[in-house]
C-alpha cells in the first residue's frame, strides 16, 4: 500500500495492531479477549465448545479476499449461498455480489478486533465449517449453541449484530460482537479517513467503491442490528 500518514484510530480500518492480545491462537481486541473467555467457560458449562473460527484480520488480509473475488478468483455467493456467473456480471455487480457476503477492505468489523466468527466445535470441526446459514439452523450442528447465544451472549456483552432485517449485511448467525467496545470504535469511523486510505491502497473496483463510498458506509458498517438493551 501506499504511504498514508498514521492516524490515531487507524486500527478502526484494520491498519493497526496495538489494540490487540493473543487469544487461543488469534488476536482480540483486549477487553474482548477478557469477556470472550467468560463467554466461552459458561458455554461450555452448557454442553458447547465455542470455538473462533475467524477474529481480527488486518487490512491487508481483507483486501486479499475482496481483490480475489472482484477477479473472479473466488467464487461470489447470493444471499442463499448459491453460486453466482462470474463472467455475467458488470464490474458495479461484481462489486454489489462480493459486498453480499464479504466487506470491502477497511469496512470489516473484524479489523477491530472486537468481532469473531464462532462455530460449536462439539458438532462440527473447523475443516468441515463452510460458514453458511444451515448450519445454523435446525438440524445444523450449530443450531443449538446458536439459540443458547441469541439467550445469553449479552450477559457478557456479545450479540448479533447482523440480523435479517435489521443490518445492511447479510445475516450472520456465526458472528459475534462484543458491543461495549464495538459501539464506540462504529461511533469514531469516519468515511473521510477511509475514503483516503482507500485511494493509497491496491483495491480491485476502487472506482466503483469510491463513487458510492457514502453510502456503503451507511449500509454496510452504520445499519446493524440495535444493541440489547441490559436491565
Amino acid at each position: 500500500m501506499a504511504e498514508l500518514g498514521s492516524h490515531h484510530l487507524d486500527h478502526l480500518y484494520g491498519l493497526n495492531e496495538q489494540h490487540l492480545v493473543e487469544y487461543q491462537d488469534r488476536q482480540l481486541e483486549v477487553r474482548t479477549a477478557e469477556a470472550f473467555l467468560q463467554l466461552q467457560q459458561c458455554a461450555l458449562q452448557a454442553g458447547f465448545d465455542l470455538q473462533i473460527c475467524s477474529a481480527y484480520r488486518g487490512f491487508e488480509r481483507q483486501c486479499a479476499i475482496w481483490n480475489a473475488k472482484a477477479q473472479g478468483r473466488r467464487p461470489l455467493l447470493d444471499a442463499q449461498s448459491k453460486p453466482i456467473d462470474f463472467a455475467l456480471l458488470s464490474p458495479e455487480q461484481i462489486m454489489q455480489s462480493i459486498l453480499i457476503w464479504s466487506a470491502f477492505p477497511g469496512s470489516s468489523r473484524h479489523h477491530w478486533g472486537t468481532d469473531i466468527d464462532v462455530f460449536d466445535a462439539n458438532n462440527i470441526n473447523q475443516q468441515q465449517l463452510k460458514l453458511v446459514t444451515d448450519e445454523y439452523l435446525i438440524g445444523g450442528p450449530c443450531y443449538e449453541m446458536h439459540r443458547w447465544l441469541m439467550a445469553h451472549a449479552h450477559e457478557f456483552g456479545f450479540y448479533f449484530p447482523f440480523q435479517a432485517g435489521l443490518s445492511g449485511v447479510s445475516p450472520e448467525p456465526w458472528h459475534l460482537s462484543y458491543y461495549p467496545v464495538a459501539q464506540d470504535y462504529l461511533e469514531r469511523f469516519d468515511h473521510l479517513r477511509l475514503k483516503s486510505i482507500i485511494n493509497c491502497a491496491s483495491v480491485d473496483l476502487k472506482p466503483q467503491l469510491l463513487a458510492v463510498l457514502p453510502q456503503l458506509i451507511d449500509q454496510y458498517v452504520s445499519f446493524v442490528a440495535p444493541i440489547p438493551k441490559t436491565s
